[in-house]
């Protein structure tokens, strides 16, 4: 697999196959599972619908609107209208009288966009948490990290990995969709809520110079404004150490908010910051980045990450080799499993096709709808944690004559018995936006006893793409 489509299968959101999932994302959960981010495209398309109803109706509004103008403006510009004619006279006070006052008072207004209202309030229950937009942008901010993309790349649509001058292009959308500076605010500003500085600046660095570049245009849907932009930017870099451009950034604020009394008495603050320690015109603090949780072998896992699964040398390597296997079983004597060495120290093998497409469908069929948000033990509790992004599912193999199919290839392919107990149930397991699931250890550190009474297993399901199967 090629770089680019490596990345690609990463970042896509796959569309949905035909069918209504029976489980609904829970709120909050969204961001966790490309099926459930895939399935928030239902909701926005009724909300569409709701808006364009709303906009025909104002579109009408309008016009009428327009008609009364051109009417009345059309008297006013005939100079030689004479107020002596009765019939002008009258109707002249009789829309000052009532007509202006019924135009100006119309509920025409008010009942489309109540209408608007009560349509988004019955979707209201369908649409992502705000839990889910931060999941999102922690997300962005994992790929940055891991990929090295570029912030202002990003913004403008495109993955572009930097390291000093090196610019690579890593995945290439078919459609170029760039972030507005709301956009980018809202990243940064999830960053900044955590004290996360290292990330918060170059987003919203972005966020500013958008909204400098747009600033007078009002656009209904945006949330921040270039003053939040500065004001967040600002404090950001103070809490990294950089005064000065705190009180450079304040003082822009100043320009288009000068009544803010907070932000004069920063500016008054950081100006006498840099009169006690001149030193700090110049200083520019190092900003580390946050390793949470503390993984000692981040380095690894990234730069493995960053591999995109391409394996460039593995065919200058005599001693790695490809074979058909069979295990002496009879079970597979006459469909041999295509088998790849490709490390030996530890040793590594990767048996290709071993689910065909059609069966992986069908798999990823029974599952969708019972795709839970993925949890790591804790104690005697399971929790959903920033290290594991996903959603999973297990499947009994008394679900379809399909899942005993493949525990028989399993076994017969490994000479282990795969049922329960020695084995767990198939597990499937969707990821979600920038979705990992960090170096861990696969054991229990503590006794543990496997209970089938908390599972819940499915029955029926409905095709989705984008999972990893796992025994």
């Amino acid at each position: 697999m090629g770089p680019a489509a490596g990345l690609a299968a990463l970042l896509a959101v796959l569309a949905l196959g035909a069918g209504d999932p029976a489980g609904a994302a829970a709120r909050g959960d969204t961001f966790s599972a490309l099926t459930s981010v895939a399935r928030a495209l239902a909701p926005e398309r009724r909300l569409l619908g709701l808006l364009r109803r709303y906009l025909r109706g104002e579109e009408a509004r309008l016009r009428d609107l327009t008609r009364f103008y051109d009417k009345v403006l059309s008297l006013h510009e005939d100079s030689a209208t004479p107020v002596s004619n009765p019939l002008l006279a009258f109707t002249l006070i009789k829309r000052l009288q009532s007509d202006w006052r019924n135009v100006v008072h119309s509920l025409e207004a008010s009942e489309n966009i109540r209408a608007l209202k009560d349509g988004y309030e019955k979707v209201e229950q369908d649409l992502p948490a705000f839990e889910d937009v931060e999941g999102a942008a922690r997300a962005l901010m994992r790929l940055q990290d891991v990929y090295m993309l570029n912030v202002k790349g990003l913004a403008r649509g495109v993955f572009q990995r930097v390291v000093g001058s090196a610019v690579t292009d890593l995945y290439s959308p078919r459609r170029l969709f760039s972030l507005t500076a709301d956009d980018c605010f809202q990243v940064g500003k999830v960053a900044y809520d955590m004290g996360d500085y290292y990330h918060a600046i170059p987003w919203l660095e972005e966020a500013v110079s958008l909204f400098r570049g747009s600033y007078g245009e009002w656009k209904t849907e945006d949330e921040a404004s270039l003053e939040d932009a500065l004001d967040h930017l600002a404090f950001a870099y103070f809490q990294a150490g950089n005064v000065s451009c705190a009180l450079s950034l304040s003082r822009e604020f100043l320009l288009y908010s000068p009544d803010n009394k907070r932000m004069a008495r920063n500016v008054l603050k950081y100006e006498k910051l840099l009169a006690e320690s001149p030193n700090q015109v110049v200083a520019e603090a190092v900003i580390q980045r946050p390793n949470v949780p503390h993984l000692q072998t981040r380095d690894i896992y990234e730069g493995l990450c960053q591999t995109l699964g391409s394996q460039p040398t593995h065919y200058q390597i005599p001693s790695l080799y490809c074979s058909y296997e069979t295990n002496s079983s009879p079970y597979l004597l006459l469909q041999p499993v295509r088998k790849e060495v490709i490390h030996l120290e530890p040793y590594v093998v990767l048996y290709h096709d071993f689910v065909s497409d059609v069966e992986a469908q069908k798999i990823r069929g029974l599952a969708e709808p019972w795709l839970q948000r993925s949890v790591v033990a804790s104690g005697e509790k399971q929790l959903p944690v920033e290290y594991r992004i996903s959603k999973s599912a297990w499947l009994k193999d008394t679900v379809d004559p399909l899942l005993v199919t493949l525990d028989h290839r399993i076994g017969a392919l490994t000479g282990l018995d795969v049922q329960t107990p020695y084995a767990e149930y198939l597990q499937v397991v969707n990821y979600g936006i920038g979705g990992h699931y960090e170096p861990h250890f696969d054991h229990a550190t503590v006794p543990w006893k496997f209970n089938e009474e908390k599972i819940p297993f499915p029955t029926n399901g409905a095709g989705t793409t984008g999972y990893l199967l796992a025994k």
